[in-house]
């Protein structure tokens, strides 16, 4: 952090010599008439005879110059904002009130003139049909009273936008499946200029899902797709949003086409996201981003050079974003990403600089000055660059030349701190004060002093210039001498003082503007004396313990006793779990130390006090308990599998130390401490070096040393700096050593990786051998990759199924390990070379069809894959649609087709070497699709323990399937299945059920097309009853309808009308005739 520097001073105060030019300058004048115009003036012809009597004190408290309490801000107008203005603000703080002006690009504003879009409220500034090359630019507002003028931070308008995207037609992206993909964004122009961006496929809100496989660059917008697959295919389209003005714009559409590469290989990382050189202020949160294209997708892993990332990061986005939260200057450095997988690794490297807006470690503030008094200014800023400091007086540019201060001198001074971050203000009114002295706030009190001791009698008026000072003591006037001092202040100091000193003393100021003076009586009081001292004390730690301390002292005056801790005051409040005071009377003190602690050992110090002198007296208190924490410890040579450590020993905290336990953490322990094994085993108290052996090789470790002694273990010491143990030949041998199947002449051979902490050197990899069974010589390969996991050896003379002998062993700098097991792997099968014969395909409906084909004979067949698509279609984009069977299945369904339409179906073989050729294709046709209109259900009817359900003919149309007549599904309500009917018929008897659950019917016309459209009703689940009973409560009758069901609809009978009597035991016996 850089510091700037700025100190304004006044030179030694002079005599007076021109008392008419004290109040010469014509503002300050008038300040002081308005101010003290109200009280008691006397005046004569010569203005240095003016006499102020109240009047300069009272007034000033009330008045002051301008305070901000509003300032403008940075505002961003949005071109097509509905509201066509701007408010800028700005208040001030001020008696007499403020009166405002306002600046744009250091040009005052007019409001007033003939065209002007401006007008001022109060002292907010108001921009009216704001019009950008006219109103555009950095505005500051000035608040100015009677006091002077401050000039506000300056504040930015500049009007936000964002364009349309281009309307030009994109181009297509044409990718392999397998390959990666860059999708370019190119936002159209914008102000301000952060976007964030989103991706839609082929319709809106089908947003791109952002993962492993997916990323979207926020500084650039681009799509980036690390491995493409097929459900990639489609249209893309870009979305821009401009947060500051709530507007977002869509791009056209780009087509992303995928050309089929069988098989799919496989790419290297390839890093296309690299995050720049980056400029971060203190505080701020930053965003680094790295994302790579490759097959298999890379994984992004994140470094700081030198050092380990910092505390406060966050990845995100799968690993393509590094979030740095809150940074600090130490996060500054240089920072890698690193994209990996298995065919190979990419690397980038930016620099991270943290900088600062200006902050004030020192500022001016209001101040109040005597006439030709010294006085300094000074303003202390930080941040990084380094801020430029310079200074207005009452809103302009200023540089100090000052003598002495004068009247001339008084205003609105301001300090301003800038780099390129930011600018700061630091705003105080300077008053320059003059008048005769005055005590006030100083009532008469009487003054204590202990015998033979030393007392002192402040006088301290209020007066400019700075009067002359002398004293008396009742009505002799005294001088300096052995025990007499008279200070520049004005102050009275008496040595050595006696019951002959008691008496009145009297203070006499005088300046050129009049005279004062105050009278103070002294009382001379016994001294205080300690009369019993603490006691030096020796305890264990968890110990209890107490001081005690006694005084004498005068009776006139109170006494109280504080105790310090190595010349500390002890608060008994805030550390009462450990420190008590009891009083024993009125001159007895008692401390009670608790759960002693060693940091309560220690010098402890009883004070007596009271209002006129203290003394005090000591003791010691030693605690002993466990070792102190061990100091230094480093690491002095090292090995392989050791390494010597050397350590100062710890304070014992009076009690020997008897042993040492060494404890370690590796890069892979995170955080975990644990016990060292160390030669010798038991490490003596006395010693300060010792070996840690049985370590891993070429492994960094951090140490610790822990004392213990008879009263405990104490605190470990702080960790070593990180050493890496020396690199040794690799002793672990890969695991699970396998593999097989891949590609026509191919080899696999597979392995499950070391784990790093066994690599024991740099440059770690694998060295892959193998031979055919009966062969006799070794083939060997190395794998530099230490996370690789197989190897595939490609030779067009391999057999195919030829059984090998494979072993895996590990590598490094320093020499190669020991084998693994040998594994019997065979190499890859031909694939198939036959086509199969397709024997039938045939539609079987508008949306559906089969397909039926000879096995093949040979014996490496793992399954068919079926391939359809639309005539005129693209056989290997949208249109193409695919069904994978077992090699003993010889049929297959095929689905999703559309209706009446020619489709093309081909069918390949395959096993793990691939596929084998297409057989020839046949061509079918599907059936019209069923009527996409449902049976219209007129009714139902009861027939006994039957209900009747019927509906009107379906018509099919020209293009659509003849209907061959209805399926009915009968089911309970809420579930999918029941029982299916069919009938020719336009009506079905249903058999009602005595459940009381409700049921559904749907009905649906049927054609060699498929079903169509479906009808529904549902019939109740009290449906069984042959009648409906309304009734309706009049008295004690009940009025009862008959209501029959004819013609599917309930009919009133109104000769079936009856009145009964309710009965009154309620006989829900009774029954209707």
């Amino acid at each position: 952090m850089r510091f700037s520097n700025i100190v304004l001073f006044t030179k030694k105060t002079k005599a007076f010599q021109s008392k008419p030019n004290i109040l010469g300058d014509k503002g300050y004048h008038q300040a002081f008439v308005m101010m003290c115009n109200p009280l008691t003036k006397l005046w004569s012809s010569n203005l240095a005879s003016c006499f102020w009597k109240t009047c300069f004190n009272s007034a000033i408290l009330k008045s002051f110059g301008p305070v901000f309490e509003e300032q403008p801000v940075d505002t961003i107008y949005p071109e097509e904002s509905p509201e066509a203005r701007i408010i800028m603000t700005c208040q001030a703080r001020a008696n007499p009130p403020a009166t405002y002006r306002w600046m744009l690009n250091d040009t005052y504003v007019d409001p007033n003139s003939h065209d002007s879009h401006y007008s001022l409220s109060g002292g907010n500034l108001i921009i009216t049909n704001p019009v950008r090359t006219k109103h555009v630019g950095k505005y500051s507002c000035l608040a100015t009273n009677m006091y002077g003028t401050v000039v506000s931070q300056k504040a930015s308008v500049q009007f936000g936008y964002l364009d349309l995207f281009s309307s030009e037609e994109r181009p297509a992206v044409l990718v392999k499946e397998g390959q990666g993909a860059v999708l370019l964004c190119a936002p159209p122009h914008h102000y301000p200029g952060e976007l964030s961006f989103r991706w839609i496929l082929n319709e809106f809100p089908t947003f791109i899902p952002l993962d492993k496989r997916r990323f979207v660059s926020q500084k650039t917008g681009n799509l980036y797709i690390s491995k493409v697959e097929s459900s990639d295919r489609g249209n893309y389209s870009c979305i821009a949003s401009s947060p500051s003005i709530s507007k977002s714009v869509f791009s056209n559409y780009i087509p992303l086409k995928l050309l089929v590469e069988r098989p799919i290989r496989k790419y290297p990382a390839d890093l296309r996201v690299k995050f720049p050189n980056t400029t971060a202020l203190v505080g701020q949160n930053i965003v680094l981003e790295c994302f790579a294209l490759g097959n298999p997708v890379p994984e992004i892993r994140w470094h700081r050079m030198g050092s380990t990332l910092p505390h406060n990061r966050e990845v995100r986005m799968a690993g393509a974003q590094l979030h740095l939260l809150n940074v600090q200057f130490d996060d500054s450095g240089n920072y890698s990403c690193e994209a990996v997988n298995s065919k190979g690794k990419d690397h980038h490297y930016a620099n991270v600089s943290v900088e600062a807006h200006p902050e004030w470690v020192e500022h001016i503030v209001d101040t109040e000055k005597d006439l030709y008094s010294d006085h300094t200014m000074s303003c202390t800023a930080k941040g990084v660059p380094k801020p430029q400091i310079r200074w207005l007086k009452n809103g302009e540019p200023v540089r100090f030349w000052f003598s002495r201060l004068t009247s001339d001198d008084a205003g609105m001074y301001q300090c301003i701190a800038e780099n390129r971050h930011g600018v700061i203000y630091a705003n105080a009114e300077l008053r320059v004060f003059v008048g005769a002295p005055k005590f006030l706030h100083n009532p008469v009190r009487r003054v204590l002093a202990p015998k033979n001791g030393r007392v002192v009698f402040e006088c301290r008026p209020k007066a400019a210039p700075k009067p002359t000072f002398t004293w008396s003591k009742e009505t002799e006037l005294l001088s300096n001498s052995s025990r007499i001092f008279v200070w520049e202040d004005g102050s009275l100091e008496i040595l050595n003082v006696t019951p002959a000193d008691e008496g009145r003393y009297t203070c006499f100021a005088e300046n050129d503007w009049g005279k004062a003076n105050i009278t103070l009586p002294l009382v001379v009081t016994e001294s205080t004396k300690i009369t019993l001292a603490p006691s030096n004390a020796d305890v264990h730690v968890r110990d209890d313990t107490w001081m005690e301390c006694a005084a004498s002292h005068d009776p006139s005056v109170d006494i109280t006793f504080i105790w310090s801790l190595n010349e500390q005051e002890i608060d008994l409040h805030k550390d009462s779990a450990h420190y008590e005071s009891i009083l024993n009377g009125s001159s007895n003190a008692k401390l009670l130390i608790k759960n002693a602690q060693l940091r309560h050992a220690g010098r402890y110090t009883c004070t007596a006090k009271t209002q006129v002198d203290n003394t005090s007296a000591s003791a010691h208190l030693v605690v002993r308990g466990p070792p102190g924490a061990p100091g230094g410890v480093r690491v002095v040579e090292r090995s392989d599998r050791s390494v010597k450590l050397q350590w100062s020993r710890g304070a014992d905290n009076h009690s020997p130390i008897s042993k040492y336990t060494i404890q370690y953490r590796d890069q892979f322990s995170k955080d975990v401490w644990k016990n060292a094994t160390t030669s010798p085993a038991d490490i003596e108290g006395n010693a300060e070096t010792a070996i840690v052996v049985d370590l891993f090789p070429w492994t960094e470790y951090e140490f610790r040393v822990i004392a213990t002694n008879t009263l405990g273990t104490g605190d470990p010491s702080r960790p070593s700096d990180k050493e890496k143990t020396q690199e040794s030949v690799p002793v672990v041998a890969p695991s699970d050593v396998g593999g097989g199947g891949g590609a026509s002449r191919e080899l696999t051979i597979t392995w499950t990786p070391v784990q790093p902490q066994y690599y024991y050197g740099d440059n770690f990899g694998y060295i892959v051998a193998f031979k055919p069974h009966e062969g006799k010589e070794w083939n060997r390969v190395a794998v530099a990759d230490p996370e690789a996991k197989h190897y595939v050896h490609k030779d067009p003379n391999i057999p195919p199924k030829t059984e090998f002998e494979v072993k895996v062993k590990a590598f490094n700098r320093q020499g190669e390990g020991p084998y693994s097991l040998t594994a019997i792997v065979y190499s890859a099968q031909d694939a198939p070379s036959n086509a199969p014969e397709i024997l039938q395909g045939k539609a079987l409906s508008a949306s559906t069809a089969s397909v039926s084909w000879v096995l093949l004979s040979e014996s490496n067949i793992d399954g068919y894959q079926v391939r359809y698509w639309r005539q005129n279609g693209d056989s290997e984009g949208e249109d193409r649609m695919m069904v994978v069977v077992s090699g003993k299945e010889n049929h297959t369904r095929l689905e999703g087709l559309k209706p009446s339409s020619d489709y093309i179906i081909e069918i390949r073989a395959y096993n793990s070497a691939g596929y084998g050729p297409p057989s020839k294709y046949i061509k079918i046709h599907t059936k019209k699709p069923p009527p996409d209109r449902p049976p219209k259900i007129i009714g139902t009817k009861l027939k006994g323990q039957l209900v009747s359900v019927a509906w009107e003919h379906v018509e099919p149309l020209s293009n659509e399937s003849f209907r061959e007549g209805y399926r009915v599904l009968y089911k309970k309500k809420g579930e999918t299945t029941g029982t299916l009917y069919s009938t020719k018929d336009s009506h079905i008897d249903l058999p009602l059920h005595a459940d009381g659950v409700e049921y559904v019917v749907e009905v649906r016309a049927h054609t060699e097309g498929g079903n169509g459209a479906v009808a529904q009703i549902s019939i109740p689940g009290n449906y069984s009853r042959s009648l409906l009973l309304i009734i309706v409560k009049h008295l004690d009758t009940l009025r009862v309808s008959y209501l029959f069901y004819v013609q599917w609809r309930w009919v009133p009978v109104p000769s079936a009308f009856l009145i009964f009597k309710l009965k009154k035991s309620h006989d829900k016996q009774s029954k209707l005739p």
